[in-house]
């Protein structure tokens, strides 16, 4: 996993994928790693209601820098 003494934000965004011709990417959450490096703490924000699909924890994109 990433250095946290790095990184102030998540170290993985949880997404949820709903399945189909055209899947749909929603973020529900947010996981850190434990200080000891041996886990990961999930918070979510939301839970599908109707749960066809899979959830994806993905590195966050950094934030583009003001007027790129």
């Amino acid at each position: 996993m990433t250095d946290k003494s790095t990184r102030k934000g998540p170290n993985l965004i949880a997404y949820h994928i709903a399945e189909g011709d055209d899947p749909i990417w929603t973020r529900i959450g947010a996981a850190w790693d434990h200080d000891d490096a041996k886990g990961l703490t999930l918070q979510l924000d939301m839970l599908p209601v109707n749960f066809t699909g899979r959830i994806v924890l993905r590195e966050p994109k950094p934030k583009q820098e003001a007027g790129a």
